[in-house]
C-alpha cells in the first residue's frame, strides 16, 4: 500500500505532455517553429521556439533523418533544428526492469525476518524470566551512594552494623583470628524507621555493590520462578563479592511454613527453601552478607532466624526527641528556613513520629510556603504540617450549622478541659472545631517527653479525657450525637486492653486473656483464640463496662465543677474556631487554674 501510494504520487509529479503526429512535426520543422528534438529510442521530445513541448514517435525501422527526408523536410530547415540523442544508462535500464519484480520479494523477506526476530526475542524472554530483577547500586555511583552521614539517629543500630562494614572492608582481620561474621542481618522496625536507607548506608560505607530486591518480586504465577531468581541473585552477588544483598519486606516469602488456612503456598515455600539453602552454602571467603528488612518479625519462619542464617538482629525504634531533631536538621539542609525556626520545638511536638513522617512533615511545610509564594519556611508552616501529617488537610469547605457548631465547640472544650484538669493526661496543645481529615474538630494532646511505660493512672486519665466530649454533650444539651462514636470506640479498646492484656484489672488480676494467633489472610477477630470460659468473658465485659462508666463519671464531675471554664472555652471556640496552647493556658489562669497546669506538668 505504501509503494502504491508513492508510485501514484511519483506519477502525478510529472506534467502531461501533448503528443504530435509525425506529419505535423514535419510541417512545423518546415515552418521553422521547432527549436530542438531529443531522441530517446523511438521517442522524440520536441521543443518549439515558444518553449512549448510535445512528444512524437519516429519509424522504428529507419533513422530520424531518413524519416524526415522521406516526409519532405528540406535540408535547410533541418539544419536550424538542434538534434540531441539521449542514451539511457545501463543501471537505470536494469532497475526499471528488475525492481517491479524484486521489490515485493524483498518486502516479503523483510516481513518474515521481523516475525522470526520477534519469536526469538520471546524465547529469550522466556529463558530470562527466572533471572534476578535486582537493582544494583555500584559503590562509585555518587548520586545513589548513601553513607552513615545521611542517616540521622539510630546510633545503636549504626554501631551494630559498623562491624559488618569493617568485615567487608578487611575480612582477613576477622578470619585470621577465627571470627565468623554473621551471614545474615535482619533489620526489624516499624514502617518508616529507615531500614532500607540503613542497609544502603552499610553498602556505601563499605564501598561494595548493593543488590536490592523486594520479597514480593520472587513470587510469580509460574512454578519455580522464585527459586530460580534466588539462585541467580546469589550468583550475581558472589561474582561481585564482597557485596551486600538486601531483601526488603522478607515476610512476603519468609512467613511461617504450614501456618494453617491460607498460610501454605507451594511457590512461596520453595522460594524460602532456596534462600535457606543459599545462605547455608556460603563460604567464609565469599564476603557476601544478606540483609533483610521487615516490620513483621513475629510471622517469620524459625528456620530463617536460627544461628547461621540471620544471626544478627537489629531493632529500629521510632526516634526519640534528640534523634527527631537530628532528622529534622538533616531534611532541612536544602530548605531555606526563617531564623526564628526552632526545630527543637518541632521535635518536642512530634513524639511517635518515624523518620518518614518527619521527612513528610518538612516536605509539607515547604509545599505550604511555596503555595503562599514565599521563599522561606516559617515556624507556623511546620506547626500546620504536624497537624496535616497527623490528621490530614484542613476542610474549610466543611461548614457547620449554628447548632452543630455549638455542639462541636462544647464537645472539643470538654476534651480539652478534662485533659487539663486531670494530672496524668497529656497536655493540650491545640483545640479547634475546624474540620481536618475525617474529624469535624479535634483536640491535640501531646506528651512533653517521650514515654515508654504507661501506668494505670495514665490510662484512666486518658480514658476520662476521651469521654470528655461525650460527657460535655450530655451535660450541656441533655442529649447525645454521633460525634462521640470514634471516641467511645477507641476508649473501649483501651479499657479492654487494660483488662485482657495489661493485667490492670483488680477483679481479674495479672492474667492475659485471648492469645493472638497470626493466621494469614484471616481477620483479627478470627485470629484471636478464646482461651477462657464464658464466666470469665462475662467478668471481662463487666470490668470493661465498669472502667468506662467510671471514666465517664470522672469526666462528668470535672465538667460540672468547672462549668464556667467549659462555657468560656466553648464561646472562644464558637467565636475564633481555634485555641492555641498559650491562649488555652491564659483562659484557665483567669479562673485560678494555673496550679492545675503546674501539677499536670509535674505529673507528665
Amino acid at each position: 500500500m505504501l509503494l502504491a501510494g508513492a508510485y501514484s504520487v511519483f506519477l502525478e509529479s510529472f506534467k502531461e505532455v501533448p503528443s504530435l503526429s509525425l506529419s505535423d512535426l514535419v510541417k512545423k520543422i518546415n515552418a521553422g517553429e521547432v527549436k530542438s528534438i531529443s531522441i530517446n529510442g523511438d521517442d522524440l521530445n520536441v521543443t518549439l521556439g515558444d518553449e512549448s513541448a510535445f512528444i512524437a514517435k519516429k519509424e522504428s525501422e529507419s533513422s530520424l533523418l531518413q524519416t524526415l527526408s522521406n516526409y519532405g523536410v528540406s535540408k535547410e530547415a533541418l539544419d536550424k533544428v538542434a538534434i540531441n540523442i539521449d542514451s539511457p544508462s545501463g543501471l537505470v535500464f536494469w532497475l526499471s526492469a528488475i525492481l517491479p519484480f524484486l521489490l515485493p520479494f524483498l518486502l516479503i523477506v523483510l516481513f518474515f525476518w521481523l516475525a522470526a526476530r520477534q519469536v526469538q526475542r520471546s524465547n529469550v524472554q522466556a529463558f530470562t524470566f527466572g533471572q534476578s530483577r535486582a537493582r544494583v547500586v555500584q559503590p562509585d555511583s555518587k548520586k545513589e551512594r548513601v553513607t552513615f552521614k545521611d542517616v540521622a539517629g539510630v546510633k545503636e543500630a549504626k554501631e551494630e552494623l559498623q562491624e559488618i562494614v569493617e568485615f567487608l572492608r578487611s575480612p582477613r582481620k576477622f578470619l585470621d583470628i577465627g571470627a565468623r561474621i554473621p551471614k545474615g542481618v535482619l533489620l526489624m522496625g516499624a514502617p518508616g524507621t529507615g531500614k532500607t536507607l540503613l542497609a544502603r548506608a552499610v553498602a556505601g560505607e563499605a564501598g561494595v555493590p548493593f543488590f536490592h530486591m523486594s520479597g514480593s518480586e520472587f513470587v510469580e504465577m509460574f512454578v519455580g520462578v522464585g527459586a530460580s531468581r534466588v539462585r541467580d541473585l546469589f550468583k550475581m552477588a558472589k561474582r561481585s563479592a564482597p557485596a551486600i544483598i538486601f531483601i526488603d519486606e522478607i515476610d512476603a516469602v519468609g512467613r511461617h511454613r504450614g501456618a494453617g488456612m491460607g498460610g501454605g503456598h507451594d511457590e512461596r515455600e520453595q522460594t524460602l527453601n532456596q534462600i535457606l539453602v543459599e545462605m547455608d552454602g556460603f563460604e567464609q571467603q565469599e564476603s557476601v552478607i544478606v540483609m533483610a528488612g521487615t516490620n513483621r518479625p513475629d510471622v517469620l519462619d524459625p528456620a530463617l532466624l536460627r544461628p547461621g542464617r540471620f544471626d544478627r538482629r537489629v531493632i529500629l525504634d521510632n526516634p526519640d526527641i534528640n534523634d527527631r531533631e537530628a532528622i529534622l536538621k538533616l531534611h532541612a539542609q536544602k530548605k531555606p528556613l526563617e531564623k526564628e525556626v526552632d526545630l527543637r520545638v518541632i521535635a518536642e511536638r512530634t513524639p511517635g513520629f518515624s523518620g518518614a513522617d518527619l521527612a513528610n512533615l518538612m516536605n509539607e511545610a515547604a509545599i505550604v510556603a511555596a503555595r503562599d509564594n514565599r521563599k522561606t519556611i516559617e515556624q507556623l508552616d511546620l506547626f500546620r504540617s504536624i497537624e496535616k501529617v497527623l490528621l490530614g488537610p484542613e476542610r474549610k469547605s466543611h461548614i457547620l450549622s449554628t447548632a452543630e457548631k455549638k455542639i462541636s465547640a462544647y464537645h472539643e472544650a470538654g476534651h480539652a478541659l478534662v485533659a487539663a484538669i486531670l494530672p496524668n493526661a497529656d497536655p493540650v496543645h491545640k483545640t479547634t472545631i475546624v474540620s481536618r481529615g475525617r474529624a469535624a474538630g479535634y483536640t491535640l494532646k501531646l506528651p512533653s517527653e517521650d514515654r515508654h511505660l504507661y501506668s494505670r493512672k495514665n490510662f484512666l486519665d486518658e480514658l476520662a479525657a476521651a469521654l470528655g466530649g461525650y460527657a460535655s454533650e450530655k451535660l450541656v444539651f441533655g442529649e447525645l450525637t454521633t460525634g462521640s462514636s470514634d471516641d467511645i470506640k477507641k476508649a473501649t479498646l483501651i479499657a479492654r486492653d487494660l483488662v485482657t492484656r495489661y493485667g490492670m484489672s483488680e477483679k481479674i488480676g495479672p492474667i492475659t486473656l485471648g492469645e493472638r494467633d497470626e493466621l494469614v489472610f484471616l481477620g483479627k477477630e478470627l485470629g484471636v483464640e478464646k482461651n477462657y470460659s464464658e464466666a470469665t468473658a462475662q467478668l471481662v465485659d463487666s470490668e470493661v463496662a465498669h472502667i468506662m462508666r467510671n471514666a465517664f463519671k470522672r469526666a462528668n464531675d470535672v465538667l460540672k465543677k468547672y462549668r464556667k471554664v467549659l462555657d468560656s472555652l466553648a464561646s472562644h471556640l464558637i467565636k475564633n474556631e481555634t485555641i492555641e496552647r498559650e491562649e488555652f493556658d491564659s483562659i484557665l489562669a483567669t479562673f485560678g487554674l494555673a496550679q492545675v497546669i503546674g501539677k499536670q506538668a509535674e505529673a507528665v
